[in-house]
């Protein structure tokens, strides 16, 4: 039962043992109008040369050692596996105390407490060994957190189908005088633990269960095996030296002419290649891009057999557990509920984006018309989309000075600081505290509860380091003052095994100003991989879909920071997979707005003016469109189907293609074998469509207008980021933009938000 949150490995997880408005405000809403900009400070201004001069002044302090991350004992790989080992000790007591917990109502009433706590227990050493593993140079510590990994996870994997603490939370959830001392979020937090019991099929006879077992142990084997297979080389084409005849591009394709004019020899293109890319969008003959086009997406009958057999599984599983489908398993915790309310979505987005989409296609037709000087408007086939739309980089909507990574940075803090009343500061790290010398340090600073968190930037590229970006929650936040550990039954032997576990939990406890409770602070860690700055080169200088990116990361970072939670599975980015990236793409939005990139000069106390007109990219449409598909594709490949004699994913992808495609399916070709998200988002790949809707609507009707605004700022922390995953997110939606008709997240409210706009000027990410 793991399951990563979002393209962002947002966190380890989001299920039960798995990785899983104030008056100050209101004061500077009346002191700065929506278009005044706040000046830099000086820790913002001290952002810029934290990352944009490798000899920073904020480095590491020769005067402190300390282990990674802060944490004492952390200083060593022998240190993190004997972390492991006495956090398993400290599990299991735990959880021993919970299959006693009938013995006494006082402990009834902790039941869900320290169900959280002992996902916590477990999580708080996975993430860390998780992030240790993508991002350590060191091979030993690799090593180590390798180790710490397989040897908690094996442990949650026993309590996933813990019948014993199934019955316990069973006991709490049957009885409505222990459940009315519940909070919502603590009420929230339980029925999490029990929808994933059951989807562990842990109510079925024993046999029934070992099946259970035995088929996810497959599925994350044919899994894996998908994505090796999605992810290996196609063969190649057989391109003609006479069909490369006038290419665009004078450098790659006059060598590749020169080559097979010398050997003449058919050129052999692999899929995927530098060649291949160039042919695509230069070649004026169709031939070699139509060929191209198949090659690239062909398959093996192996291949195509594997993802079947994946699929059948999937769904032999849900119908183990009493479910229709595999989607109607996984969508019943999710927004949308239902596969039929998805279709609702997905159908309603379509029939919205169609007409956009299918002018987007005259236009391409008319390019392919006066191309070839034809009498009318030919088809556009699916080779043609790279030609006649060439990739152009994106471009901010107003002309930019160079932007550095640590002028980005600061205008991250000065927006924040606008929305929010929060900044972040750059500080200092103890020798030990960090696992590369390129990690910075940042303070998440609120201007009334001082230090709310930290994030370690690890930006820069270099050999062995997970490549893209990613948001790591290496610890989330969670109300620690009422755990009651003096009565998890550990005797002194085991007090003395279990020392360095208590240090580790002790680091993470703090008291806000103003604050009775104890919480621990989060914790979060930033990959990116941007060229180092150095002396000779400069500061780092990002293209613009970089600092989409970086803002993209940084809304996952706010969501952390902000949701302030008594329970860690309902903290911050751990909640619904289809509501997760909504504060992440929003922050994509705030890109296009004049007041916002102001912030990028250190100087600026007003907004930047408009000038011109920013164009949208005809394809923009064309591709949101081909998201749609993809997106309806996954629900068939997990829908009922799957079971039927002589179910054929080919024939299902090319049936969906020539009813409700626009551009004809090309016989011959099988994408599906390379549609590495149907394994990690296997009946969720609409989630991202879903939340750029939501995010699109988000922006024009709350922000746009008062991009910089307090008061709206406030609005969206109180009533979507505070919660996490404490709240449903259709009453946070609802709230937001006071809609009362979609609190009840039903069919009507999935077609009402598939019928809002996708605003292209918000970037399409193809990750996830």
């Amino acid at each position: 039962m793991f399951a990563n949150a979002s393209r962002a490995r947002l966190t380890s997880s989001t299920k039960l043992f798995r990785f899983r408005g104030c008056l100050h405000a209101e004061r500077d809403t009346r002191r700065y109008a929506s278009t005044h900009i706040i000046p830099a400070s000086v820790d913002d201004k001290g952002l810029i040369p934290l990352f944009d001069q490798p000899a920073s002044r904020f480095r590491s302090s020769p005067f402190a050692t300390t282990g990674l991350f802060g944490h004492s004992s952390l200083t060593s790989p022998r240190a993190l596996v004997a972390l492991a080992e006495s956090t398993l000790i400290r599990a299991q007591h735990l959880t021993e105390r919970i299959l006693r917990a009938r013995e006494s109502r006082d402990e009834l009433l902790k039941v869900v407490k320290n169900l959280d706590r002992l996902s916590d227990m477990l999580c708080g050493v996975i993430d860390l060994a998780e992030l240790i593993r993508n991002a350590h140079p060191d091979r030993l510590w690799v090593d180590a957190a390798n180790h710490a990994y397989e040897t908690l996870c094996e442990f949650m994997n026993i309590l996933n189908t813990h019948v014993g603490l199934y019955e316990v939370l069973k006991v709490v959830l049957s009885d409505p005088s222990t459940v009315k001392t519940l909070s919502p979020e603590a009420y929230q937090t339980a029925l999490i633990f029990w929808r994933d019991f059951e989807k562990s099929a842990i109510d079925l006879p024993p046999a029934q269960r070992n099946r259970f077992v035995s088929l996810s142990s497959e599925i994350l084997v044919l899994g894996r095996e998908f994505l090796k297979e999605a992810a290996s080389p196609r063969p190649p084409a057989s391109i003609k030296y006479s069909e490369l005849s006038g290419l665009k591009d004078k450098g790659m394709g006059v060598r590749l002419q020169l080559q097979a004019q010398f050997t003449q020899r058919d050129l052999l293109v692999y899929p995927g290649s530098l060649q291949a890319q160039m042919i695509m969008r230069s070649a004026p003959d169709e031939e070699p891009r139509q060929k191209l086009y198949i090659a690239s997406n062909s398959s093996t009958p192996e291949q195509i057999r594997l993802l079947e057999r994946l699929l059948r599984t999937r769904a032999e599983l849900a119908k183990l557990v009493g479910r229709e489908s595999f989607s109607h398993m996984t969508l019943d915790d999710k927004m949308a509920k239902t596969p039929e309310n998805v279709l609702s979505f997905l159908n309603a987005l379509m029939d919205h984006t169609r007409p956009y989409a299918r002018r987007a296609l005259r236009t391409l037709s008319s390019r392919k018309q006066a191309h070839h000087d034809l009498p009318s408007p030919p088809i556009v086939q699916a080779w043609d989309r790279d030609f006649y739309c060439p990739p152009e980089p994106p471009v901010p909507p107003i002309p930019l000075p160079p932007l550095t990574l640590g002028t980005v940075f600061m205008g991250l803090s000065r927006l924040f600081q606008h929305l929010y009343g929060i900044t972040l500061r750059p500080t200092n790290v103890a020798s030990g505290e960090v696992w590369h010398g390129d990690v910075h340090k940042l303070e998440v600073v609120d201007e009334e509860k001082g230090v709310i968190g930290w994030i370690y930037a690890d930006l820069f590229a270099r050999r062995g380091k997970a490549s893209g970006a990613a948001h790591y929650t290496v610890r989330c936040s969670r109300r620690t003052d009422d755990d009651d550990q003096q009565r998890d039954g550990l005797s002194d032997e085991d007090l003395s095994r279990v020392r360095q576990s208590h240090e580790f939990d002790a680091a993470k406890q703090h008291r806000l100003p103003g604050q009775n409770e104890v919480f621990q602070l989060p914790l979060v860690v930033l990959l990116c991989e941007f060229a180092r700055p150095t002396r000779t080169t400069g500061p780092t200088v990002l293209e613009w879909h970089d600092v989409q990116t970086l803002f993209h990361e940084m809304g996952h970072a706010m969501h952390s920071m902000i949701g302030r939670t008594e329970y860690q599975n309902v903290s911050g980015t751990r909640c619904a997979t289809d509501f997760v990236e909504l504060p992440s793409i929003l922050m994509e939005h705030f890109l296009t707005s004049p007041s916002v990139l102001a912030l990028f000069d250190k100087d600026s106390t007003a907004p930047f003016r408009q000038a011109g007109n920013h164009h949208e990219d005809p394809c923009n449409y064309i591709d949101t469109y081909s998201q749609i598909l993809l997106a309806s594709i996954d629900q068939v490949y997990h829908s009922p189907e799957v079971s039927k004699p002589g179910f054929n994913s080919t024939d299902e992808l090319a049936k969906l293609h020539n009813t409700k495609g626009l551009i004809p399916f090309v016989p011959g070709t099988s994408y599906q074998t390379q549609f590495g998200h149907l394994f990690g988002y296997g009946a969720t790949y609409y989630s991202y469509l879903f939340d750029r809707a939501i995010a699109s609507k988000v922006w024009k009707d709350v922000f746009h207008d008062r991009p910089l605004d307090r008061e709206t700022g406030g609005r969206f922390r109180q009533e979507v980021l505070h919660y996490g995953g404490g709240k449903d997110p259709w009453k946070m939606v609802s709230s937001l933009l006071r809609v009362p008709e979609l609190e009840e997240g039903d069919s009507l409210a999935m077609r009402e938000i598939g019928k809002w706009r996708i605003d292209e000027d918000s970037r399409l990410s193809g990750t996830h």
